[in-house]
């Protein structure tokens, strides 16, 4: 991470965009202020003008995409069109060609020669063929303006080189950032349950994914198409032999599979209520937690003679309890395993709708102003790009000093008197040994300094 870029830099740039300031903005920063949720960000430079918020941006790019969505359906309702007339056209000339056929052969059979109106019916054929897949082929030559047009609204509504955004210089190499592209491609199929495609894909990239990669997203995807069949044993199985660690993430997944086999019994009416009173010892752990939710399908019972569906019960039978059962599964299962609920690829790719307007914007800056080496490092952007609240995963801090993110080689140091700086702010503060507090006249020790841990 570097400081902040210099000051004609800053007045440079103030004129075409706003870049908010990083970390804790104010005057003394305390510990207590120092911690708010994290949003991916840079250091950044000050300025006078506000810039589209995020969703005024994505809204600009959603009207983009629609633009040519609209585009892409007239394409495809052409497609549609000429595939049903092609397919109907060629069926009545095969019916039409068999027909004249079936004449042929009988006439050949009967071995009279061929007749004057046998002679002008072939001649029609032929020219009827021939204008057919004459036909034909200037509709679907008609077609190929409408898939130029796609092209043209790609062209006008969006960049056509979005690659020069940033130096190359500001990446790893080429082979890198194939390999962890294609890596990333691949984790995203294996997420999306999209199995045979991420190993075609690893066998044709030559693409070396470890075993113990692969197994997690295997398991996950093979309970989870369990569950879409209305089958709770595999995932039953699964929560019971992580019971233990799913207790110590507060999760409810077990019980709520209980709880879905008990209401799967009361759905098999009268003849399954003994076996659903039996099952209810399951119920016995979660007694303390779920006292009330137990309550509700104990009283079902009373009703199951007379039939669920018509008794105050019936929410019990609402098919809404299979897509719930899926999404808390997924989301416990991915927490247990220290996996990501939503694919990186996803997330990074909204994101990058979101970011790649405000980095075109400023590339232009840089290149209008020929500031040379303003954005050169990897781990930092030259201005902060709001992205939303979705994208808020945790708490960072940043050096009101130095204006730049901390991290793990250069971590937020609490001095004696309640400041929060970095590491690396306090070491260039130091003098004779002593350090005194930029925001305050308290001189001190700077081995007295405490780490913080966010």
């Amino acid at each position: 991470m570097t400081a902040a870029p210099e000051a004609g830099w800053a007045a440079g740039l103030g004129d075409s965009l706003r870049a908010p300031g990083p970390g804790v903005r104010g005057a003394p920063t305390k510990a207590r202020s120092s911690r708010r949720p994290h949003r991916p960000r840079t250091g950044g430079v000050a300025s006078t003008q506000t810039p589209p918020s995020a969703p005024d941006r994505a809204e600009a790019i959603m009207e983009q995409c629609a633009c040519v969505e609209r585009e892409l359906d007239k394409v495809l309702h052409k497609f549609l069109t000429y595939g049903q007339h092609c397919e109907q056209s060629l069926e009545e000339l095969l019916h039409y060609v068999g027909q004249l056929r079936a004449e042929l052969a009988s006439a050949a059979l009967q071995g009279t020669p061929l007749s004057a109106t046998l002679s002008l019916v072939m001649s029609q054929c032929c020219r009827k063929i021939k204008d057919t897949v004459q036909k034909l082929a200037s509709d679907h030559k008609d077609i190929h303006s409408s898939v130029s047009r796609v092209g043209k609204a790609i062209d006008r509504n969006f960049d056509s080189e979005i690659c020069g955004v940033v130096s190359d210089a500001v990446w790893d190499s080429r082979e890198k950032q194939q390999q962890i592209l294609q890596m990333a491609i691949v984790e995203h199929l294996y997420q999306q349950g999209m199995l045979s495609v991420a190993e075609e894909l690893c066998q044709e990239s030559t693409l070396n994914v470890d075993l113990d990669f692969k197994q997690p997203f295997l398991e996950l995807n093979r309970i989870l198409e369990a569950l879409h069949e209305q089958d709770l044993g595999p995932a039953l199985e699964w929560a019971v032999s992580h019971r233990q660690r799913l207790l110590e993430l507060n999760s409810s997944l077990e019980f709520k599979l209980h709880r879905l086999y008990f209401i799967r019994l009361l759905a098999g009416g009268p003849e399954k209520q003994l076996e659903a009173l039996s099952y209810a010892r399951h119920f016995q752990p979660f007694a303390r937690l779920h006292q009330r939710e137990i309550q509700v399908m104990m009283g079902s019972l009373v009703y199951l003679r007379l039939g669920l569906e018509k008794s105050p019960y019936c929410h019990l039978l609402d098919n809404s309890h299979w897509a719930e059962i899926c999404e808390t599964f997924t989301r416990d299962a991915c927490s247990l395993l220290g996996l990501s609920v939503e694919s990186p690829l996803s997330v990074s790719f909204a994101s990058g709708c979101v970011a790649l307007p405000v980095l075109m914007n400023i590339k232009a800056v840089i290149e209008q102003r020929q500031c040379t080496g303003v954005w050169s490092h990897k781990d930092e952007l030259p201005i902060e790009i709001e992205l939303g609240m979705k994208c808020w995963y945790h708490s960072v801090f940043a050096c009101p000093i130095l204006r730049q993110q901390t991290s793990d080689s250069n971590p937020p140091i609490k001095l004696l008197c309640g400041h929060v700086i970095s590491r690396d702010a306090l070491n260039k503060l130091i003098n004779g040994g002593k350090l005194k507090c930029p925001y305050c006249p308290m001189e001190q020790n700077p081995a007295d300094g405490k780490r913080i841990i966010f």
